[in-house]
C-alpha cells in the first residue's frame, strides 16, 4: 500500500516472514506480519510517505529475488524486516534463509543464500538502507555464526537478533520484532537504537547474538561479529602517520578458501558499491568487483549466480565500448555458458537459459557450435523433467 505525504520520495519496507513448512520450523515467523501490519507505515521507514510490502512464506528463492531487486531498486529509503531461520548449507559452507520447501538435505536449491541478499542490498546508497533481523539459528548454523563475521556489508545498518534454536525444537515465536511492533503501536517513536534496545530487553534475547551499527559511523558491521575482511578499523590513528589502503583481495580470498563465503561475498559486494559510488556504473572499477563476485560464486560452488553474474559483466562490456568479439566479452560469455552446464537443479538452469541463448546469439565466441551445445542440453534438461522431447 502507499500512504501520501509531504515526502516526493517515499520509503520503502518490505516485510519478509520465511520458515519451513512441517517439522523442520524452528519459528513461528509469519506471525509477526499482523503485528507490523498493525503498525502505521510512517513508523516503519521513518518517512511521512511509505510503500510496504508482504511476502509471507515464500517457495522460491527466485521469488524473494525478485522481490529484492525490485525494492533495492526504489528511491529514498529501504527497510527489510525479516523473520525467520538460517540454515547451513552442509557441502557448501553457505548461510541461507529456510523457506517454505527447505529441508536440511535441499537448503542448496530451496533457501535463499544470504550472500545474494548482501549483493542486491549493496548497490544502494550508504546509509540508506536498514535491516532488522528476528532470525533463529538450527545447531549447526549456530555454530558456524559464533565465528563472526556475519553481516550485510558496510553500506547497510543492521539491527536484531538472531538466538539458538529452541532446545525442545519447538516453533519459538519472532518476539523481537513483537516487542518493536507493541512500541510503534504504543504511539512511541524511538531512534533505531534505542528501539533496538527496549525491543531486545523485552523479547528475551538472554544468549542471542545482537546486531546494531557501530556507534559514530555511518554504517558497519554488526557489533556481534568482526568487520568484514578489507574493511578499515575505525579507530583513530595518527593525524600525521597516513596509513595506506590495504589490498582487499588476499582477505577475501582467504575467507572464501577457509569456506566462510558469505563473509566473502559481503566484502566483495561492499567494494563494488563503493566503486559503484566513486566511479560509476560501466566503470573499471565496478566491473573488477563484479567479476571477483562472479568468481566467488564459483568457489562457493554456486553455479547459478556464478553463471549469472558473469552475464551481468558480459552485459556491461556490451554497454561500453566492446564488441561482441572482443576477447574480454567472449570469456565473460564463456565463463558463464560454463558456470551455466554445472547447474543440476533444472527449474535454475532454465531460468538462466532464456538470458544466456539471447547472449550466446549475439556472442557465439570461440567455440564452434557453443550455441547448439547450449541448446541441446537445454532440450535435455527438459526431456528429463518431463519424460519426453519438446514439441519441434
Amino acid at each position: 500500500m502507499v500512504i501520501n505525504g509531504e515526502y516526493t520520495t517515499p520509503g520503502t519496507a518490505l516485510l519478509l516472514a520465511a520458515a519451513p513448512a512441517g517439522r523442520g520450523r524452528l519459528t513461528d515467523a509469519a506471525s509477526v506480519l499482523a503485528a507490523l501490519a498493525a503498525v502505521p507505515p510512517s513508523a516503519l521507514t521513518g518517512t511521512d510517505a511509505a510503500t510496504v510490502v508482504e511476502l509471507a512464506d515464500p517457495l522460491e528463492p527466485q521469488t524473494v529475488l525478485t522481490r529484492l531487486r525490485a525494492v533495492a531498486s526504489a528511491p529514498g529509503p529501504l527497510y527489510l524486516y525479516l523473520a525467520g531461520q538460517l540454515q547451513l548449507d552442509r557441502k557448501q559452507r553457505l548461510v541461507h534463509l529456510a523457506l517454505a520447501r527447505t529441508t536440511p538435505a535441499t537448503v542448496r536449491y530451496t533457501g535463499l543464500p544470504w550472500h545474494w541478499l548482501a549483493g542486491e542490498l549493496a548497490v544502494r546508497p550508504p546509509g540508506s538502507t536498514t535491516v532488522v533481523v528476528d532470525l533463529v539459528a538450527d545447531a549447526e548454523c549456530w555454530q558456524h555464526l559464533s565465528g563472526g563475521g556475519f553481516g550485510l556489508g558496510p553500506g547497510v545498518r543492521m539491527y536484531g537478533r538472531i538466538a539458538a534454536q529452541p532446545f525442545r525444537r519447538t516453533a519459538s515465536a519472532p518476539g523481537y520484532l513483537k516487542a518493536m511492533a507493541a512500541i510503534w503501536r504504543s504511539g512511541a517513536r524511538p531512534p533505531m537504537d534505542q528501539l533496538h534496545e527496549l525491543a531486545a530487553a523485552r523479547s528475551e534475547s538472554e544468549g542471542a547474538l545482537l546486531f546494531a551499527p557501530v556507534h559514530g559511523a555511518p554504517s558497519g558491521p554488526p557489533a556481534a561479529g568482526p568487520a568484514v575482511p578489507g574493511q578499515s578499523d575505525r579507530r583513530p590513528g595518527p593525524a600525521d602517520a597516513p596509513v595506506p589502503a590495504p589490498d582487499p583481495h588476499p582477505a577475501i580470498l582467504s575467507a572464501a578458501r577457509a569456506g566462510r563465503h558469505t563473509e566473502a561475498a559481503a566484502a566483495a559486494s561492499a567494494w563494488e558499491s563503493e566503486a559503484l559510488r566513486t566511479h560509476g556504473p560501466g566503470s573499471v572499477q565496478a566491473l573488477h568487483w563484479l567479476e571477483v563476485r562472479a568468481d566467488l560464486a564459483h568457489l562457493a560452488q554456486d553455479p547459478g549466480r556464478s553463471c549469472e553474474l558473469w552475464m551481468m559483466a558480459a552485459g556491461v562490456r556490451l554497454r561500453g565500448a566492446q564488441t561482441a568479439d572482443d576477447p574480454e566479452v567472449e570469456a565473460a560469455v564463456d565463463r558463464a555458458h560454463h558456470e551455466w552446464g554445472q547447474i543440476d537443479d533444472p527449474a535454475r538452469a532454465r531460468t538462466l537459459a532464456q538470458d544466456l541463448v539471447a547472449l550466446r546469439r549475439r556472442v557465439p565466441g570461440r567455440q564452434r557450435g557453443a550455441l547448439q551445445l547450449l541448446q541441446q542440453r537445454l532440450d535435455q534438461l527438459e526431456i528429463r523433467e518431463t519424460g519426453a522431447a519438446r514439441p519441434s
